[in-house]
């Protein structure tokens, strides 16, 4: 393995959001090095790992290669266990993140990107105020590799965009507890993501089951921070498959925080942007990361091989903008919209769950079932309108 003394682009973690970085700017013909801690890409996997796929083809050819389970269809289970299914307008899918993590850094390889495990990033080469490169210990050896931008996708309070000199800092407030599992031994629909919700299953929050296949699926939780410091959320995942999968086994287990909030004030400095987690590109609302990590590494890539191509590299501040204008406004609107749903009641749930439960099914739609549950909040609804003006 040959490690050059200076690269375009350098791009530190090999996520979903690193890797589509690193596919789209190599795509343009730059030098692209991408540097994993990690000894395999796609290990240790801490997400539910659902998406749909409109979100993935945007950026790689689905295949079943990398899909666990094909989704039509999703169920709410209000505090009462009324469940309301509604089916999906475009299908969905639960992921091997494993295989997908691998396919999204073969596809930049095929492109021209260089990757390498076990490496590192202990600190970065700042001159004159902007980021040229990184300092990275290599399989036990120590390197200065120079580039001429950094991307950072190291995930949630990064480490490198501190280093910079950026605010990475989450408060707990701003975090959600989350714990699941892969269970096995249990008998759920594998073409339907389940979500379960109330103040004794998963207060200001959600649970989840996605199916991986006929008897097995990722089931977890993630509640608010506040509510998690007096009762934690693997608490409260144990006490609901104690009462719903008695017999299930666990093959897994993983807890930690995810960012719900907003993306962050700044996410883009001399030589260096951040793209994913890093970024907190994460849907407030849903808490999912992986479309929108990849829609933020897409831009992100992009512009910093533009930025080299056209010996500009002050044009790297236009990404902040390009990102805001593509997703992070509507983030913006996802975490009004959670607030109020978060101050719902379990008698709120309730009564949504039996109200909507009245409209036919081939008649449902996410849409809809938003607009019913914030009828009574003018505020949010109009908030929630403009989502669906977006769409």
């Amino acid at each position: 393995m040959m490690i050059n003394k200076c690269y375009d682009v350098i791009i530190v973690g090999a996520g979903p959001a690193g890797s589509t970085a690193a596919m789209f700017a190599a795509r343009k013909g730059v030098s692209v090095l991408v540097l994993e801690k990690d000894r395999e890409i796609g290990l240790p996997v801490r997400c539910a790992e659902a998406v749909s796929k409109e979100g993935i083809a945007e950026f790689i050819e689905p295949n079943l290669d990398f899909v666990s389970s094909t989704i039509t269809k999703f169920s709410l289970t209000s505090p009462s266990g009324i469940e309301v299914i509604i089916p999906l307008e475009q299908i969905g899918y639960v992921l091997d993140r494993t295989r997908f993590d691998k396919a999204i850094a073969q596809e930049a390889a095929k492109n021209g990107a260089q990757f390498v495990t076990r490496a590192y990033v202990n600190n970065l080469l700042i001159e004159n105020g902007i980021v040229n490169g990184v300092e990275a210990e290599i399989n036990g050896v120590q390197y200065k590799i120079n580039s001429k931008i950094v991307i950072a996708a190291d995930g949630v309070e990064s480490r490198i965009g501190r280093l910079a000199g950026l605010k990475t800092f989450i408060d707990f407030r701003e975090m959600e507890g989350a714990f699941q599992v892969l269970a096995t031994n249990i008998s759920i629909p594998n073409d339907s993501l389940q979500f379960y919700f109330g103040k004794d299953v998963a207060p200001e929050g959600y649970l989840w089951v996605f199916p991986k296949n006929h008897n097995s699926a990722n089931i977890g939780i993630g509640i608010s921070g506040a509510v998690g410091k007096k009762k934690s959320a693997s608490k409260y995942l144990n006490e609901f498959l104690e009462k719903k999968f008695p017999n299930a086994s666990i093959l897994s287990q993983v807890a930690g925080g995810v960012p719900c909030s907003t993306t962050l004030d700044k996410i883009v400095a001399p030589g260096i942007l951040l793209v994913g987690d890093a970024a907190r590109q994460v849907n407030p609302l849903s808490g999912g990361g992986i479309v929108s990590g990849m829609i933020g590494g897409s831009i992100g890539g992009e512009v910093a091989a533009n930025c080299i191509l056209h010996n500009n590299l002050n044009g790297i501040l236009e990404y902040q903008t390009l990102w805001m204008n593509r997703l992070g406004k509507r983030h913006t609107i996802f975490d009004k919209v959670k607030s109020g749903v978060y101050k719902f009641s379990d008698e709120q749930f309730n009564s949504l769950a039996e109200s909507f439960n009245k409209i036919p099914y081939q008649n449902r739609s996410l849409g809809k079932l938003f607009k019913q549950a914030l009828f009574d909040n003018p505020k949010l609804l109009i908030e929630a309108a403009k989502i669906f003006i977006m769409n």
